[in-house]
């Protein structure tokens, strides 16, 4: 139990639309924006709407044609650089006023802040305190923000996402009394932070539907239905939370990996997959080099576009502990072949590094040409610093040139959206 804590969870509202505000002078709570990439048609996903088009039923995650024929809306196409950009001076104005071991970021508009500290420092109540950091966002960004404030990082995270929505100020509050009073019979259970569809179901099946009921099930049959997360759903459903952000600093993770993944624009055959995801090999094995990791185990998944939801997947093992793609090519096409079915047309690949190490662990076999390795790394290193200089395209191999490579495109993306640059 964490005896007079005091979280804060504060959110900026509908982020990239509200900076596209922003940039144009325009206030999100009186204008119809959406942000999504026309080009791309009327299927083009919007990755967020001003409050304005959400309180006309428009939801983020829609798709342009989704939204209604009689509303007028700007299109703004993603800038995922100038979103990073406004991240960063909103962390920046944490910063003045609380330090960087009390700041949790969660996500790119999202933190958790252990307040505790602060409010006898400023001498201001939790509400007041939060009030001023949401104001200096908004005083020098024009950006809205939401906020939840609770006595641990839950229920910090609880009054966020449901409370605040329906405070005129966008602030909630909550201990674990009023936690009990206000939400243990709030419904749909999936409102709550880390119950997902999957785990609603489940529950269902034993008559459970809200929080109250987990709080007064059966322990052991929750323990037989959800293993050892068993103890973190029975400890939200009283309003409990040991895990502290200073836990969360000190944590370190027993094995690293590195993923990517990516949606094909199209269906592609098989010849055309592969030359994605040997694209993707060598994109990894440059992020590899450049942070000094090695690995000698790749996973690859694939998704097929026949409109059947399976994922394939596989791994192998390779030789050498390395991150240089000679020593990884002939594995990934080996893979590929054997789990991909050549008569389905693909939509979704992937690709995982895993059990990185770093530099101290590289090794080879007795018959690898250590000149080769050599020739190699010196190569790595200048289309590293090359593509440093004067951008991810300005040095490419000739498979990124074949018809329906994708990683031209790709490299002027962030996190898979337009970054905004030319």
């Amino acid at each position: 139990m964490q005896e007079n804590k005091v979280y804060f969870v504060i959110d900026m509202k509908t982020f990239f639309a509200s900076v596209e505000c922003a940039e144009r002078g325009l206030d999100p709570f009186e204008t119809n924006l959406v942000v999504a990439d026309s080009s791309r048609g009327e299927g083009a996903i919007c990755l967020a709407v001003t409050p304005k088009l959400k309180a006309q039923g428009v939801h983020n995650r829609c798709r342009l044609f989704e939204i209604p024929k009689d509303i007028q809306y700007i299109v703004a196409k993603p800038q995922m650089k100038k979103y990073i950009e406004y991240a960063s001076e909103i962390y920046g104005i944490y910063l003045k006023f609380i330090d960087k071991n009390d700041i949790h970021v969660y996500s790119i508009d999202e933190c958790f802040i252990d307040a505790t500290d602060y409010l006898k420092l400023y001498k201001l109540g939790a509400k007041e305190f939060a009030q001023k950091l949401m104001g200096e966002i908004r005083e020098k960004l024009h950006i809205p923000s939401t906020a939840g404030i609770g006595t641990n990082m839950y229920l910090a995270k609880i009054a966020l996402d449901i409370t605040a929505k329906h405070s005129p100020d966008f602030i909630g509050l909550l201990d674990e009394n009023t936690y009990k009073e206000k939400l243990w019979h709030h419904r749909p259970i999936t409102d709550f932070w880390q119950i997902s569809k999957g785990t609603e179901e489940r529950l269902k099946r034993h008559g459970i539907y809200d929080m109250y009921g987990i709080a007064h099930a059966n322990e052991d049959m929750l323990y037989r239905e959800f293993g050892i997360n068993a103890e973190l759903l029975i400890d939200h459903a009283w309003g409990k939370e040991s895990c502290t952000i200073a836990d969360i600093k000190n944590y370190k993770t027993k094995k690293k990996s590195m993923s990517n993944m990516q949606i094909l624009p199209k269906n592609y055959n098989f010849k055309d997959g592969l030359t994605v995801i040997k694209e993707m090999l060598q994109n990894g094995c440059y992020h590899l080099y450049k942070y000094g990791y090695v690995t000698n185990l790749l996973h690859i998944y694939i998704g097929y576009g026949d409109g059947e939801r399976e994922i394939v997947k596989g791994s192998e093992r390779i030789n050498n502990t390395t991150n240089l793609y000679s020593f990884m090519e002939e594995a990934v096409e080996k893979l590929f072949s054997k789990i991909v079915d050549r008569s389905r047309p693909i939509r979704k690949i992937g690709i995982d590094f895993c059990e990185l190490q770093d530099l101290t662990h590289e090794q080879y076999d007795l018959f690898t040409d250590m000149e080769k390795v050599k020739k190699e790394k010196r190569l790595v290193e200048s289309v590293l610093a090359i593509k440093e200089k004067f951008g991810k395209n300005s040095m490419l191999k000739g498979i990124d040139f074949r018809e329906n490579a994708t990683q031209i495109e790709r490299n002027k993306l962030i996190g898979g959206h337009n970054s905004g640059e030319s």
